[in-house]
């Protein structure tokens, strides 16, 4: 490839939004739920038009700035992949709070009006009174910027003011930049607890649930079908002579009785249309029913019809006793305590209720009294049973809105993945952003920018482009001298607000999270929207941190930034000489020598580095070994994920860079064993699995992640946990022992002195380009190349 090609920037490859598109269609023809074919029509009108700015040039998927006309930092709309639509997040027709405050204004109902009755005198000081009281949502971040605005302009720094709003102005008919306006305090000035969801997120959850179908049928045939068949059944008894039906002749009382019976059945029948056994011929109910339509309507019954009905009355009495007895009656007792079982629905409209009377817009300090039992006065007033318990699914749905510190969120499983604490964490990742202003008014507005900021998805991108920082926005960077003090004594205008004071806070906050992460889910590798907030703790806490998101082997470039090779040199400093090292066959003295020499050579080229060709030899070479006599494979998207899988092993996936950067402490002898819980849990989901590539690919993940746990033990604490794994894998289904098996000898192997590799043993990874020897039960070499 030659220079000029290279810095031609790619695009990405349209196929991917035709696949979408098609499958959008193909749901909003056919699905059977009307909600689910409108989302899916929208999502289709999303792929029409990226495809039509693909096709057109106005977009360019793949960089930072892919909407043609529209700077870097306007909050694109994302659909699924990263693709970018060309609509500002910000933009679209006017909301309902925007004409509210248009009329108000007496200003005309469009943004470019909205925008300069801001800049007013009066506008201002409207601005001024939402920073003071802070009654404002910011839910995209374009909505702070008028508020900067008005803050700067009353802290004397009209220059600044008008500069940004300046830059604004060519963009005011199309984005809104006004605030939203709301009852109360919407941002706190500081987070303590965090919540999944509010309260009004649970009710209208609670809300949605409809009876179970299943459930309200068997309630229907307890309470009405059964009872029914009883009565017909005693009827028809009383025609038994010397011990068979219509051995004696009924008479004019048991005809009159049995027409009111079949009265009753058909507007029974009209009431409660759930079960459908009592229309079925070959039911005992039907039968019962069609032999006394056919004697009151003077039809004899010919011997098959009389057989099946003798048949049917001695199935009843087997199965169920004689009607009005000791036995038939205990178990048409249980039978009705069954129904009057309150619903799962019932409860949750209970629930519904009790959330409506707390504050909707927040979370639930203490969920107890939510799924408490029913109580007396609520008994009254819904008729539901005094003592009835909250289901469990209903529990759950509601913990989800506790609002409490999140480490307890974490143990009480509120918080269940990493995936999970990464949505969480900017809520407290803004507080500590925001504190390096010293205003409270700026602090509680850049609080809700941050979180509003963090709700921006990420973007596909390619040629090493990097995402959109906080810092890039406008009304950030025209703050960003004021983090010192109200009056602007701090650091130096123009420089980056994550990337200064406020470092102790920053740095507290990044140890706490690092272990929560760590301790929490000691077998799952860290997600990028959390390795995202980590970096930006790290900035704030002015560490020269080289945290490493995790790459799509789907779009790699076959190369790594320079960031990669500073983390693999950390868990060179930190490893050397460990199990770590020994187990993966590293050789860390040399990778400390590439990564003195490549820092050199950085620091000898104008403009610094844009990759690390030694890093990426190092790993497709690494790669290339673990396939040892196969020959050289194509190109695929599993080559690229064995040479991403290479880097993750060198870097320690941020593990290393916590402990030497954050000083992370956790219990290690505990997370060594819980990451090899996670191992054998994951182990026992490839048995019988269709598709078990990405479940080995997680176990093998969970493994490093246990050898790295292990490798900061001390040697006794060490053996004491190699010395339990046996016994953990003896707690799993058999096939678990025969899958992990291999991998057990080889690290068994490596701890007395030898190789993973060698013998009966084998390294465990996770990508592969052939099979698995682990999909095949550990059955050795012949099972398939090493993983």
């Amino acid at each position: 490839m030659t220079e000029d090609a290279e810095q031609q920037p790619r695009t990405a490859n349209p196929g991917y939004a035709v696949e979408q598109l098609a499958k959008a269609f193909t749901t909003a023809q056919t699905h059977h739920d009307a909600d689910t074919r409108r989302r899916a029509e929208e999502q289709g009108e999303h792929w029409r038009e990226v495809l039509a700015g693909m096709a057109s040039g106005r977009l360019t998927i793949g960089s930072r700035k892919p909407v043609r006309g529209l700077p870097v930092w306007v909050t694109p709309q994302v659909v699924r992949g990263g693709f970018a639509t060309g609509v500002a997040s910000a933009g679209g027709p006017l909301q309902p709070y925007e004409t509210e405050v248009a009329r108000r204004f007496g200003v005309a109902a469009d943004r470019r009006a909205l925008f300069a009755y801001c800049l007013t005198e009066p506008g201002l000081v409207w601005l001024a009174g939402l920073l003071d009281d802070g009654c404002y949502e910011v839910t995209v971040p374009e909505e702070a910027a008028l508020l900067t605005v008005a803050w700067l302009a009353r802290s004397g720094d009209g220059l600044a003011a008008l500069d940004l709003a300046s830059e604004l102005e060519p963009f005011a008919d199309q984005l809104r930049f006004l605030p939203r306006p709301v009852a109360n305090r919407a941002v706190p000035d500081a987070v303590t607890a965090v919540h999944r969801h509010t309260v009004a997120d649970t009710g209208a959850v609670l809300a949605k649930r409809r009876p179970n179908a299943a459930v309200e049928t068997q309630r229907e045939a307890l309470t009405v079908w059964q009872p029914f068949g009883d009565e017909l059944l005693a009827l028809w008894l009383e025609t038994t002579g010397p011990g068979r039906i219509l051995d004696a002749i009924p008479d004019a009382d048991w005809h009159e009785r049995g027409a009111a019976l079949l009265a009753r059945y058909h507007r029974l029948a009209q009431e409660h249309r759930l079960c459908g056994k009592h229309r079925n011929p070959k039911e005992n109910l039907a039968i019962l029913r069609t032999a006394l339509e056919d004697t009151l309507a003077g039809r004899p019954l010919d011997a098959r019809r009389l057989g099946l009905l003798r048949h049917a009355t001695e199935s009843m009495l087997r199965r169920r006793g004689l009607p009005g007895s000791p036995p038939h009656g205990a178990l048409r007792h249980r039978q009705a305590r069954q129904a009057a079982l309150p619903s799962h629905h019932a409860l949750a409209q209970l629930v519904v209720r009790r959330c409506s009377v707390l504050p909707q817009d927040e979370g639930a300090v203490d969920t107890a009294p939510l799924v408490a039992e029913v109580s007396e006065q609520e008994h009254r007033e819904t008729g539901l049973p005094v003592g009835a318990v909250i289901p469990a699914s209903i529990r759950r749905t509601v913990e989800a809105a506790l609002s409490a510190p999140l480490g307890t969120l974490v143990e009480r499983g509120v918080v269940p993945s990493a995936e999970v604490l990464a949505e969480l964490v900017p809520q407290l990742v803004a507080v500590t952003t925001a504190q390096q202003y010293s205003d409270a008014s700026l602090r509680t507005l850049m609080s809700a920018n941050y979180r509003a900021f963090r709700n921006r998805r990420s973007l596909l991108l390619l040629d090493f482009e990097r995402q959109v920082r906080t810092e890039e926005l406008p009304w950030v960077r025209a703050v960003s001298g004021r983090c010192g003090d109200a009056t602007g004594n701090g650091r130096s205008a123009g420089a980056s607000p994550e990337t200064g004071t406020s470092q102790a806070p920053a740095l507290v906050a990044l140890r706490q999270l690092g272990e929560l992460a760590v301790q929490g889910f000691p077998g799952t590798i860290l997600p990028n929207p959390l390795i995202r907030e980590l970096g930006v703790l790290a900035r704030q806490a002015d560490l020269k941190a080289p945290f490493v998101e995790e790459l799509a082997a789907d779009i790699f470039m076959g190369s790594f930034t320079p960031k990669y090779l500073k983390a693999a040199r950390v868990a060179a400093e930190l490893l050397s000489g460990t199990l770590y090292e020994r187990y993966y066959g590293i050789d860390y003295a040399a990778l400390r020598n590439l990564a003195i020499v490549e820092t050199s050579d950085a620091l000898n080229r104008s403009g610094g580095a844009r990759t690390s060709p030694g890093f990426a030899k190092l790993c497709a070479d690494r790669a290339a070994a673990a396939r040892p006599g196969a020959p050289a494979a194509p190109w695929s998207v599993a080559v690229d994920g064995m040479v991403i899988e290479q880097s993750q092993i060198l870097t320690t996936h941020n593990l290393a860079v916590l402990v030497r950067h954050a000083d992370i402490a956790p219990d290690w002898p505990d997370l060594a064993r819980r990451a090899f819980t996670a191992v054998c849990r994951l182990s026992a989901r490839v048995h019988n699995n269709p598709r078990p590539l990405s479940t080995v690919k997680d176990a093998a993940y969970a493994w490093r992640q246990m050898l790295f746990h292990l490798s900061c033990c001390t040697p006794a604490e060490q053996a004491a946990v190699l010395a339990s794994l046996d016994q953990e894998v003896a707690r799993h289904p058999t096939h678990v022992a025969a899958r992990l098996d291999p991998a057990l000898v080889g690290l068994h192997q490596v701890a007395a002195g030898g190789a993973a590799d060698t013998g009966a043993g084998r390294r465990l990874l996770g990508w592969s380009t052939e099979g698995h020897w682990m999909v095949a039960g550990g059955a050795g070499p012949s099972a398939g190349v090493l993983g």
